[in-house]
């Protein structure tokens, strides 16, 4: 079935089909300087207490995969949002805390305030697209992505963000240089093919969310990332209320709204807890929901993510979720991405 409504091209899809040319760009430009391998020597030598993971955003959301990674590897880390590390985390500006801090613009209000505040307490380690920004030159170490410029919407930048992250957390425990860059090499190449059908895609969307009146997105692990922003998104890109949460949280409250106008996006995840996952996805479809799973194999080709390393599922879970601001875009007959009310900076606290 195809959408009755045409796609309204803009720069925000643009922005999306340029994405794996920044992934590319990104992994090309991944090195370790001499400040960032001493940070990194001194947490493996217990000399940080903890790692505060910190952006605002899809780029917060974007450390979850991050932040499970440091904490399996036996490190004390916490992801706390900028604004409320600033007013209510002080104490942990300390020299024993090692602070990554993610920022697409490198200069929102809540960065500039917390380098301000934190004045050389704990050493920054920054991953930002501009170079040049307040928290790419204020901080200890900086990790650039090769985004580009972007529209509006969070897109390729939170895609180089996951990379950037993924490359740092695979340094920091010590893995294998080659294999980390093999699997991130097989990320442009994927979302390539998988955004190569996008018309496909948003057209047999569009008709699967007609009538949707409530959105939730919900996984387990490193799928909150994708949850989070995915959420973001589509209220950033179609001024649609979505909510992002864990499959767990999910049940507890939320399940009570399952009808006929509740589309439950439901991520598989990895096989931690995939089982779960497959088993809410039946539940919702058996209690008067609708809901459809993405993965790899999944039966809506719209959410089946292309065969790739698992280390970089969530670069490739978002893409359904950015299919989803498309088609709910055509339903409405607008274009998706075009901010009428806020900026791309946020500037303002």
């Amino acid at each position: 079935m195809q959408s009755d409504r045409p796609v309204i091209e803009g720069a925000y899809l643009r922005d999306i089909l340029d994405q794996p040319r920044a992934l590319d760009e990104t992994l090309a430009s991944l090195e370790s300087s001499k400040t960032l391998h001493q940070l990194v020597a001194r947490l493996q030598a217990g000399k940080f207490k903890a790692v505060v993971l910190t952006g605002m955003g899809s780029s917060f959301h974007a450390l979850h995969p991050l932040n499970i990674k440091l904490i399996n590897h036996g490190l004390t880390a916490m992801m706390v949002e900028t604004s409320e590390l600033l007013y209510y985390g002080n104490r942990l500006f300390d020299p024993k805390t090692l602070i990554v801090a993610v920022s697409q613009s490198g200069q929102s209000a809540e960065i500039v305030r917390l380098l301000e505040i934190n004045h050389g307490k704990s050493s920054i380690i920054a991953i930002t697209n501009t170079p040049g920004s307040p928290l790419a030159e204020r901080a200890d170490a900086t990790i650039l992505s090769q985004a580009g410029q972007e529209f509006s919407v969070s897109c390729k930048t939170y895609l180089t963000a996951l990379m950037a992250s993924q490359w740092l957390g695979d340094l920091v425990c010590q893995r294998d240089s080659r294999s980390t860059r093999q699997e991130l090499k097989a990320a442009s190449p994927a979302v390539r093919d998988y955004l190569a059908h996008w018309r496909e895609h948003v057209q047999e969307l569009a008709p699967m969310l007609k009538g949707t009146r409530h959105l939730f997105l919900v996984g387990r692990g490193s799928s909150l990332a994708a949850v989070g922003t995915g959420a973001l998104i589509i209220k950033e890109s179609d001024h649609f209320q979505a909510e992002g949460m864990s499959s767990a949280a999910f049940r507890h409250g939320p399940f009570e709204m399952l009808s006929d106008g509740t589309f439950v996006l439901v991520f598989a995840g990895d096989h931690k807890t995939r089982e779960l996952n497959h088993r809410l996805c039946d539940d919702v479809r058996e209690t008067q929901g609708r809901a459809e799973l993405v993965g790899e194999g999944a039966a809506s080709p719209p959410c089946a993510l292309p065969a790739a390393p698992r280390s970089i599922h969530p670069i490739l879970e978002i893409l359904p979720v950015q299919m989803v601001t498309l088609a709910l875009a055509a339903q409405e007959g607008r274009e998706a991405g075009r901010f009428e009310l806020s900026s791309k900076i946020t500037t303002k606290e």
